[in-house]
């Protein structure tokens, strides 16, 4: 039988509310809730200060609705997007309500466990130089996000290509589909089915020697996520921390495209060695890859290198060379802002067919010379990572009550 809300918010009328209400289902600071099969996802609204203290509700409100048959499993977040029984007014049909974008504070033992803001005058702990700020990854050595300030300029493909080529390299690489809105790693792997869970970690799937992880391998195909900031970081930061990686030379996290909440809260959270930015040659791109590079910047987050995608084409039958979307624009803004140039990746068929049937090119194809190319995009990012790339030294971030 089919998990309802109805269901979701009888179970919760045993759950405490955080705000004096007689239990959470009845509580304003409990969100819209979310059902996708058996998986349950909800937030309670509280403000930053109380967030430790309600860990005990939240705990109660996800074991009261693990008991209802047919859930398999519950994501409860605690957020602060505005204080606490401060909620607009709920509507006639139940007491959900949309909260706004928020970060959260803490969630379910299969969702985030993200770090925490230390209180006024604790001293931060020593991180490498050049890892940006927040925590890593048990057993992973470096977290690279391959990142574009605008989508269509194939970040996913070049994130894919450039994760297997280094495992050509002989070296131990996972692939993070972080992109929540619109996941593109199954499409690219053939990938459809759900991971294993075992001791309440979940198993990435693996394919061509690389340890594969998404979104859309957690959904139905062609659902139209409609997460705010607080969902959206608690499953990127489940995939992160709540996936069995084991050891690993390179995690390569493919980001949504964009500067918005949840790349800048990816960026401040995880301890990221470095960030590659794709942008095709023309000037839109290029401004947009811009921001993303500002972005990274700001948060400490060094910038291993810019690739210029669809970089050119090359007509198969007579082999001509056209420029469809200008060309060097990228090589140009890398030097620009002082950021390394990786490489150029042309507009081709073989890439997209290969791409589009689950075998990305690097896998299907080795000894190509696209392959190649991304080949030599995957040695300089590794070079960069074992010499250490130069970062700023980050601030010490206090927070002030």
């Amino acid at each position: 039988m089919a998990v309802t809300e109805e269901d979701v918010r009888r179970a919760l009328e045993s759950a405490p509310a955080p705000d004096g209400a007689p239990s959470l289902a009845r509580s304003s600071a409990l969100s819209a809730i979310t059902i996708n099969g058996g998986r349950v996802i909800f937030a309670i609204e509280t403000s930053p200060d109380r967030a430790a203290a309600l860990e005990p509700i939240r705990k109660a409100a996800e074991a009261a609705v693990r008991t209802i048959p047919g859930v398999s499993d519950v994501l409860v977040a605690l957020t602060a997007s505005r204080p606490a029984g401060s909620a607009p007014a709920p509507s006639a049909h139940s007491h959900s309500h949309a909260h706004g974008h928020s970060h959260p504070a803490a969630s379910s033992p299969m969702a985030a466990r993200g770090a925490r803001p230390a209180p006024a005058g604790a001293s931060a702990p020593p991180r490498p130089q050049g890892q940006g700020n927040g925590v890593g990854v048990p057993g992973v050595r470096h977290i690279v996000a391959v990142a574009s300030g605008k989508g269509g300029v194939g970040k996913s493909t070049t994130a894919a290509n450039v994760a297997l080529a280094l495992v050509a390299q002989g070296l131990r690489v996972g692939l993070m589909d972080a992109d929540v809105y619109g996941p593109s790693v199954p499409t690219l792997f053939g990938l459809h089915e759900r991971p294993e869970v075992e001791n309440k970690m979940m198993k990435p799937l693996e394919a061509h020697g690389l340890k594969i992880m998404s979104i859309g391998f957690l959904v139905e195909e062609g659902t139209a996520m409609i997460w705010r900031g607080p969902m959206v970081m608690s499953a990127l930061t489940q995939m992160l921390n709540e996936v069995s990686w084991g050891e690993l030379d390179v995690l390569v996290v493919d980001m949504p495209p964009g500067t918005g909440d949840a790349q800048l809260t990816m960026a401040q959270r995880v301890r990221l060695s470095g960030a590659v930015i794709v942008s095709t040659p023309q000037d839109l791109a290029l401004a947009d890859a811009r921001r993303g590079v500002a972005m990274f910047q700001k948060v400490d987050v060094p910038i291993l290198g810019v690739v210029e995608n669809m970089s050119y084409f090359c007509c198969p039958n007579c082999g001509h060379r056209e420029s469809l979307f200008g060309h060097g624009g990228a090589r140009a803004e890398a030097a620009k802002m002082g950021a390394p140039f990786l490489g150029e990746i042309p507009l081709a068929t073989e890439i997209r067919a290969t791409s589009d049937s689950g075998a990305p090119i690097v896998a299907s194809a080795p000894d190509s010379e696209h392959a190649r190319a991304y080949g030599r995009i995957a040695e300089a990012i590794w070079k960069r990572l074992s010499q250490g790339a130069p970062g700023r030294t980050p601030p010490r971030i206090v927070i002030e009550r």
